[in-house]
């Protein structure tokens, strides 16, 4: 077996793209998606009639030009999802505006407008996660999503403290940054490598995998933003991984014994000491940590940029 047939005996792989050719040629579970890989996509022809069914119905739906902006915007990110829904048996995650990171409020009425569109295509909200930013603002608009039966994949996740808050939120799903991490540490020690096993990102995640489940919370751990697949095998066992087409592929055409590394059954033996937050101390902890606080506000204005790029593309067309 290939690397990516034994990861699979130990987690769930999830296709991090907004290709579906790419989806269909690793047979994930579940996929997901965010600004920057939909606008990479739109930029394909063959993704032409979603981005037209998208302008038809903005300009059936209103007669103000902002709302039927935000209206095309919508669709464009749900019609995608319904494609990759026809290709994975699991779950898709749609990404909420970054923009709306700091706007608990504004954040839950985006949502329910996104489920819409999706259950008006018949699909039920337990195939769809909302992406929503780990802002603490994020993370209450995750909890009342959760109360409505709306799940939340909580993204850009850097921190213990953030990891915290989404569980005591009762968020579904977590995606920590596994690469993004790295690529702060390395540029703070100035290092052009760190051996895998000794990688920030990949222990960042094993703790917070290990402390979910020696406590018995129920949100599974997503690693996300993977630089190397030396990252990828340090944490088999993971609830979930996310990986680009790229990285599937060099595990598919790799050979060799992959070993699981993170279990549940040996989490719950260990000396963790619990922690509770409330927003105060959720906050501390966060200006406490250089690498958290500065990779989740470049994440936010990185999706933002390309949600732009991708607004002023449907605007022109509208």
């Amino acid at each position: 077996m290939n690397l990516l047939e034994q990861l699979k005996t130990f987690t769930k792989v999830v296709a991090d793209t907004g290709d579906f050719a790419s989806i269909e040629a690793y047979t994930p579970t579940d996929a997901t998606t965010n600004p920057s890989l939909i606008y990479a996509a739109s930029q394909d022809e063959k993704y032409k009639n979603l981005i037209n069914d998208a302008l038809r119905f903005a300009k059936n739906s209103s007669a103000d030009k902002s709302a039927r902006l935000s209206k095309a915007m919508d669709k464009l990110a749900v019609n995608f999802g319904l494609e990759i829904l026809k290709i994975v048996p699991g779950r898709v995650s749609t990404e909420v505006d970054a923009r709306l990171s700091f706007d608990t409020e504004a954040t839950v009425k985006k949502a329910h407008e996104l489920i819409s569109l999706y259950e008006a295509e018949g699909i039920s909200r337990e195939r769809i996660l909302i992406k929503v930013a780990s802002t603490w603002e994020g993370i209450k608009a995750a909890e009342i999503l959760e109360e409505a039966g709306i799940h939340c994949n909580l993204t850009l996740l850097f921190s213990h403290a953030q990891a915290i808050a989404c569980a005591e939120a009762g968020v579904r799903l977590i995606s920590p940054f596994v690469g993004r991490i790295l690529d702060w540490h390395k540029k703070d020690r100035g290092v052009s490598e760190i051996p895998a096993p000794e990688d920030p990102g990949v222990i960042s995640v094993t703790g917070i995998f290990n402390y979910y489940k020696k406590f018995g919370y129920q949100t599974q751990v997503m690693g996300a933003s993977f630089r190397n697949i030396g990252e990828i095998c340090e944490l088999a066992g993971c609830d979930l991984l996310t990986i680009s087409p790229k990285l599937l592929e060099e595990l598919e055409q790799t050979e060799g014994k992959l070993t699981k590394k993170l279990d549940a059954d040996a989490a719950h033996g260990m000396d963790i000491e619990k922690i509770s937050l409330n927003e105060k101390s959720f906050r501390w902890m966060m200006n406490e940590d250089a690498m958290a606080t500065e990779k989740l506000a470049e994440g936010i204005r990185n999706f933002t940029k390309d949600l732009i790029k991708l607004e002023n593309q449907i605007e022109a067309k509208l």
